[in-house]
């Protein structure tokens, strides 16, 4: 096999277990790392550095519309139809401040290579049609898109997920901030798209946008896994590089900004609703830095330990400050090192603020990083801060995004900014270097002095509520619209009309996709693995699974729940939340996260509540508090996680109404973020207690709940003494019920870990494995119609209806279901034709709810109904199998999604416990293989 690549680099990352390739193409200069691996789940990433020059969201768009149809794959939905067309375990596209990326994962060979071609040919040669632009983009269009008499709206995919994109505070404040950190390069822009100035862009600008930045020569291909770089690179050549020449002036890098002399204060505004709570306390202030650093390695390090110094619990200094002052609620969710730009952002600050806290915030910033670098820090904690990027870094991922995914994208900065791909990867002498130059007494100091205080480019942004901004724009919009058609003449407004026409058609028109490549089921695997764990002979019920964790060792202790009263159970999610943040052993809560981060890199406590097997009106519950460790560490791990339950301290009242402040904040935020999960609980609420307990306790009822706790808590100390007393008594119900433990590591380490496991549980001070009497949800079922109200112009809609458990007969085809619905039906009625973001349907066994959706919608009613059409299509008949195995596939494709392997040891062991044996879980697979377009029209 012959290739035009040339081998720059090659170079072994042993503690990654992998090899680092780079190659260039001569003649287009277009770069190719590979990072060579065991694994037979292979990545692909195709990346462009595509750096805005205005805010219309000509990258985003144009990453929307390239997924359109190409030169070779002509049909009108090519990314979506191979979804369902696959056994991905990833697909997707994303658009950042200055990069695209088109990534997609895959553990079948013959499928990898049928996506890499897909791929390949939308991106380099995409179709790029008008109408195309108009669906993703932004297109003007009457209400009653045939009626010209009717007002004019802006409709758009994107248009409308940047309306819900900039709904929410932070964003508001992250675009604030960059706008004035970077006043004068391209991240001063919204790379996604300012709604009021996405109208701007032309389809033509999109179109010279691809001409120049979509080009090899400003293009770099990134893969992971067993197959050779040269097959891919034959492939790479043959489909793209042989029709292009080396791009003058590419690749297109961003330029470094030029440096502020002196601090800036600033102050903007975001929209609120005016029937909402007083917004005096809702500013949100924050202060950020352009840091002075080059861009090696070493000083990227160093920027992050000094970050996880300050602000990486509650035992850090700018972090414990920002936590316990009055001047805001919660720290702003901005706080952090950002590595993603060319140059390094900074930010700290705080939420719930009034509007005039800003030079008050800024002067205990300043304050606290002053006493930094006076006093320095303990050695410690540096030493805890530096073992946590060890932690992150032998730590092997996968159960979110594919391992070898998070693996490039880690690399994806080196890259897109020309840096050191290999140092990103290979942190081992740097750390090593930096643990000598954390002995001088100095370092920290000099660091801090350096990268923040005696820098100048400094920013503080103070982010105000205004309940007129929304209706402001929403005038200025219908003002706009309103000239744009008294100036329309008759040959105009039907051009739209007819335009809107075009697009319907279209929209209608069915593609043949065997135009497409597929894969079908005789390319699925027969086997399903499933992680086999063995329950020790020892003193205490220890269960232990072998895994490959790179040195790594999991804990967790599992607490059977017992029943609790109907307070108990609404206090239970936000003890989880407190468990692992308070005191212990003695200790207050700062020394303990301290003690925790030396050991553990923290610890976690939750809790998972699922129905029987065979009747979704008896519940099972478990309570469990989990922690990892380095091999080194694991006995303290063990002290650490056995003295949290015996002597937890609920005494810290100040910090448990902080705890509550901070859990507020994060439950806002998902409102806007992930509306559609919070709509989908809703709407389910009434199919059964499972359902109803993650409504009322994780869903809009528990965040209403929330904020009613949190009211009484700031006002009445009496009401906080005995909401911490409540915290004890739920605590001692819990651990006084059966528990047992669940070990992860490397097999040969078995019997060490497990005598440890068993020497420091033996002497514990509470109850391990008395019985009590079974969890119980009382329910009673019924229909739900809500509607909630929230600081957005779009919505999000949901329709369940209740179903059956995971081992009943029917819940195969009710998961295939949502498949042949959302591809069959609801992704074109919904996104399509509806603007939506997103929209579909699936399947819930844990909850027996079957459930619809819509995501980021300018839509309410219609979109209702069409949850209903999708159903009277279905029974209307006139399907092709095709359409039932393509939704095989797809629910297939999750079943098989590979994890990390400690990921995959801890959900074998989840399922076991709740009778999910790997017997049960192979004959749901096979039912779902067998599933019929008769069994669809059943269930």
């Amino acid at each position: 096999m012959t290739t035009t690549f040339l081998l720059r680099d090659e170079c072994r990352v042993a503690a990654l277990n992998l090899a680092v390739q780079s190659f260039v193409h001569p003649e287009t200069g277009a770069e190719h790392y590979h990072l060579k691996a065991d694994n037979p789940e292979n990545v692909f990433l195709v990346g462009l550095r595509t750096a805005p020059e205005d805010s219309t969201g000509v990258a985003h768009i144009l990453e929307h519309t390239v997924l359109c149809g190409s030169r070779r794959y002509p049909v009108r939905d090519p990314f979506f139809m191979m979804l369902r067309r696959s056994l991905n375990t990833f697909m997707n596209a994303f658009t950042s401040s200055d990069w695209t990326a088109y990534p997609f994962a895959s553990q079948n060979r013959k499928d990898f290579f049928n996506l890499l071609d897909v791929y390949l040919d939308a991106v380099f040669f995409p179709r790029l049609e008008e109408l195309d632009f108009a669906q993703e983009g932004h297109r003007l269009e009457f209400s009653d898109p045939a009626d010209p008499a009717t007002p004019l709206t802006i409709r758009g995919v994107v248009y409308n997920e940047m309306q819900g994109a900039m709904a929410t505070p932070v964003n508001f404040l992250w675009q604030g901030l960059s706008q004035h950190l970077f006043p004068t390069s391209t991240y001063r822009f919204n790379s996604g798209g300012d709604p009021e100035i996405i109208p701007l862009l032309s389809h033509a600008r999109l179109k010279e946008f691809h001409r120049r930045y979509y080009h090899p020569s400003n293009a770099f291909f990134l893969t992971y896994g067993d197959i050779e770089a040269a097959e891919l690179q034959e492939i790479f050549t043959d489909r793209v590089l042989k029709e292009f020449q080396r791009e003058p002036g590419a690749p297109f890098l961003v330029a470094p900004e030029s440096r502020r002399r002196v601090p800036v204060m600033a102050r903007e505004s975001f929209p609120v609703e005016a029937s909402g709570p007083d917004p005096g306390d809702r500013s949100h202030v924050v202060v950020g830095w352009l840091l002075e650093c080059g861009g090696g390695l070493e000083e990227l390090i160093e920027a992050h330990l000094l970050s996880s110094v300050l602000l990486d619990n509650s035992s850090s200094p700018l972090l414990d400050a920002l936590e316990t002052t009055s001047l805001g609620r919660a720290p702003s969710p901005l706080c952090g090192l950002d590595d993603d730009h060319r140059e390094l952002v900074f930010c700290c600050g705080l939420e719930g603020c009034a509007e005039d806290a800003g030079p008050e915030v800024e002067k205990l910033v300043l304050e606290i990083l002053a006493k930094v670098a006076r006093d320095g820090i303990a050695d410690e904690q540096l030493e805890a801060a530096l073992h946590q990027i060890e932690l992150q870094r032998r730590e092997i991922g996968g159960d979110g995004f594919p391992y070898g995914l998070q693996l490039l994208l880690n690399i994806f900065p080196a890259v897109v900014h020309k840096g050191s791909v290999l140092d990103r990867l290979d942190l081992d002498p740097v750390l090593a270097r930096l643990r000598e130059k954390i002995r001088h007494p100095d370092f920290i100091r000099n660091l801090v002095t350096r990268l923040l205080l005696d820098n100048q480019h400094r920013v503080c942004l103070t982010m105000v509520p205004d309940v007129e901004l929304a209706p402001r724009r929403e005038a200025a919009l219908r003002a706009r619209l309103g000239a744009r058609l008294r100036a329309m003449d008759r040959d105009e407004k039907e051009k739209i009309v007819e335009r809107a026409a075009q697009l319907a058609a279209r929209q209608r028109e069915a593609d043949d996709p065997e135009i497409l490549p597929r894969v079908g089921l005789d390319d699925v695997p027969e086997k399903m693995p499933i992680p086999l764990g063995r329950k020790e002979a020892g003193p205490l019920p220890v269960t232990w699974y072998g895994a490959g964790t790179n040195g790594l060792v999991y804990q967790q202790a599992i607490f059977t729940l017992p029943e609790l009263s109907s307070d108990q159970l609404d206090l239970l999610p936000e003890y989880s939340s407190c468990l692992a943040e308070l005191g212990c052993d003695g200790l207050d809560y700062r020394r303990t996260q301290a003690w925790q981060a030396r050991v553990s890199g923290g610890i976690g406590a939750f809790y998972r509540v699922r129905g029987t097997l065979d009747d979704s009106s008896r519940v099972k519950g478990f309570f469990v508090l989990s922690g990892r460790a380095l091999r080194r560490n694991h006995v303290e791990l063990t002290r650490l996680l056995r003295r949290t339950a015996e002597s937890v301290r609920f005494d810290e009242l100040d910090h448990i109404r902080e705890i509550m402040a901070q859990n507020l904040a994060h439950q806002e935020q998902q409102v806007t973020a992930s509306g559609h999960l919070l709509a989908m609980r809703a709407a389910a609420a009434g199919c059964s207690p499972v359902a109803a307990l993650t409504h009322r306790a994780g869903g809009l009822a528990g965040l209403r709940q929330l904020k009613q706790l949190y009211g009484g808590l700031v006002r009445d100390e009496a009401r906080l003494e005995a909401f911490g007393k409540a915290f004890a008594a739920l605590h001692e119900t819990i651990v006084s019920a059966p528990c047992q433990f669940l070990l992860v590591g490397e097999d040969e380490r078995e019997a060490e870990l497990t005598a440890e496991v068993e020497q420091g549980w033996r002497e514990c001070d509470i109850p391990l494995g008395e019985e009590s009497r079974d969890f119980r949800l009382p329910f009673t079922g019924a229909r739900v119609r809500q509607a909630w109200t929230t600081d957005t112009s779009v919505n999000f809609c949901a329709k369940a209806y209740a179903t059956v458990t995971i081992a009943h007969p029917d819940a195969a085809p009710l998961a295939v279901l949502g498949g042949f619905l959302r591809n069959g039906y609801l992704h074109r009625a919904i996104r399509e034709e509806g603007g939506a973001y997103g929209g579909g349907a699936g399947h819930d066994s844990g909850s027996a709810a079957f459930r619809f959706y819509s995501y980021r919608d300018p839509r309410l009613g219609e979109t209702l109904d069409d949850f209903d059409g999708s159903l009277k299509w279905l029974k209307a008949g006139g399907h092709h199998p095709r359409q039932v195995e393509e939704a095989i596939l797809g629910v297939v494709s999750q079943i098989d999604k590979p994890g990390s392997p400690a990921g995959r040891a801890k959900q074998a062991f989840s399922d076991r416990l709740f009778g999910r044996s790997p017997e049960l879980l192979r004959e749901y697979r096979r039912r779902v293989l067998k599933v019929t377009l008769d069994d669809l029209v059943r269930v």
